[in-house]
């Protein structure tokens, strides 16, 4: 556009002197953050690894947007809020978006939304099978030695359809019409293997024990002698699941539905727990731990119980498990399945973080594919996040800084700690270290969203970021951490 071919617009509410706007033709983009994303992707390879599992069935004569230029665009979108295919109308003229698709400043614009969709619909089922591969692959070469054991929790999440999407059926339990994905992510990375999209009106458990078996097989085919966990909430807790998992030598904790078998061998528990809220006025929380064996199982299993007491009330908790020493230690076993709350967060993130559920194409393999592009936004920020990670040390009691948090064992890891020190860690960290654990939203508040002026020349191409920009120093955090793996050799996959 030319230079002030609009009008300005003129603003009296400052007293001292008259403002004015006016609009210039420069080169400007407001996610100039997203180009430290870019260079991280470039060492670790993951969308490129991505793109090699598509098939390009255009004729190469009349390409102008091609299959990693269209990937990048709609991957780095999803990362810096802009989840429709329709955000690309007005962003495909971004120079920054531009630069991270591949693509000069000056060039031709990025794809359109019909052209973004017509992509997204071109994709098959082949297609999806070679990305469940290429994310476990992924996960794999995340490691830079094979772990001794990785904890895998398995949760499906509602993902609510407003259109005529195929397959989007009623879920009587949300009482909506929805798909219903199945995630399973590890727990000591983050890092999601498999995302499955599923009809809305399936069992939690559906198919899970397929997709494990496939994950397992994987992992040992590398990792021979990992050690692997499974958790899962009572959804998911159905005997299907307790022989995939006794089958392949996997631990597993599950939760468990009540019955009036479980209740009637519980109610000792609960009143002890009721007596000792009455005596003391503190609350009570006691476990108990028996062989139980329900009408349809093959086995007697272990059954855990958590039984509470407050002012608020009464509550009860089951778990089955094969874990060793739970029949020992049911208050350990049961705290190592509460962890597995932390999971929800991966839900939370996908599905309002990097905005999973819009899922709004009509064809079910489009919208798969989707969520696939969704996964690998996701992955990329959680691969980004252990390597700009900064959190607090630990200290003793009576000698710790502010950027310390004060423990009786300081040489514990922090999910060792006691439920008040883990708060205060997490608290502390919060504020010292926003990125290490930040959602999506956070890098997008403190990296991706800043104003960046791109010039173009013959020798560079320049980007000035503005001097009042209060998060720079978290721009300088990120690029040095991620300036420390040049030179280091791609993860193989």
């Amino acid at each position: 556009m030319p230079e002030q071919t609009v009008e300005p617009v003129r603003f009296d509410f400052f007293s001292a002197l008259p403002v004015v706007t006016q609009v210039r033709d420069i080169a400007i983009s407001s996610d100039a953050g997203i180009l430290p994303i870019r260079q991280f992707d470039e060492q670790i390879g993951l969308t490129e690894g991505f793109i090699g599992c598509l098939s390009e069935m255009r004729d190469a004569a009349k390409v102008e947007h091609g299959l990693a230029l269209m990937v990048r665009q709609r991957i780095y979108g999803m990362l810096a809020g802009y989840e429709d295919c329709n955000d690309h109308d007005t962003l495909r003229g971004d120079p920054v978006f531009k630069m991270v698709s591949g693509r000069a400043p000056d060039g031709r614009d990025l794809a359109s939304q019909p052209t973004l969709s017509r992509f997204e619909n071109a994709v098959d089922i082949a297609t999806l099978w070679r990305l469940h591969d290429f994310f476990i692959d992924d996960f794999i070469a995340s490691f830079d030695t094979p772990p001794l054991s990785v904890t895998l929790d398995i949760d499906p999440w509602d993902d609510p359809c407003h259109g005529e999407q195929q397959l989007a059926l009623f879920n009587g339990f949300y009482d909506q019409y929805q798909y219903l994905p199945l995630m399973i992510s590890c727990a000591e990375t983050d890092h999601i293997l498999w995302a499955a999209l599923r009809p809305g009106n399936l069992h939690a458990a559906t198919g899970a024990d397929d997709d494990l078996a496939t994950i397992v097989q994987r992992l040992r085919a590398v990792w021979p002698d990992v050690r692997i966990r499974v958790r899962g909430d009572a959804g998911c807790g159905v005997p299907w699941m307790y022989h995939v998992c006794e089958r392949l030598d996997l631990d597993y904790t599950f939760g468990l539905a009540a019955n009036a078998v479980l209740k009637r061998a519980s109610d000792e528990l609960i009143q002890q727990a009721v007596q000792q809220f009455e005596q003391t006025g503190q609350p009570q929380r006691l476990y108990t731990v028996f062989r139980y064996r329900a009408g349809t199982w093959p086995t007697h299993r272990t059954v855990i119980v958590k039984a509470e007491c407050n002012a608020v009330g009464t509550n009860r908790r089951f778990i089955v498990t094969n874990r060793p020493g739970a029949a020992d230690w049911p208050e350990a076993c049961y705290d190592e399945y509460a962890a597995r709350g932390e999971s929800e967060n991966r839900n939370k993130e996908i599905k309002c973080g990097v905005r999973a559920d819009r899922l709004s194409c009509h064809r079910f393999v489009a919208n798969y594919f989707r969520l696939q592009m969704h996964v690998a936004s996701l992955n990329l920020l959680v691969r980004l996040r252990r390597v700009v990670a900064d959190p607090p040390t630990l200290a003793a009691h009576g000698c710790a800084t502010d950027e310390q948090v004060p423990v009786n064992d300081p040489t514990l890891p922090p999910p060792a700690l006691s439920e008040p020190e883990r708060r205060r860690f997490h608290n502390i960290r919060r504020r010292k270290d926003p990125l290490g654990e930040g959602h999506a939203r956070t890098w997008q508040s403190l990296l991706i969203k800043v104003a960046g002026q791109v010039v173009q020349s013959a020798r560079r191409i320049l980007v000035t970021l503005p001097a009042a920009w209060p998060h720079i120093p978290w721009f300088r955090h990120v690029c040095a951490r991620i300036a420390t793996l040049r030179g280091q050799p791609r993860p193989a996959t």
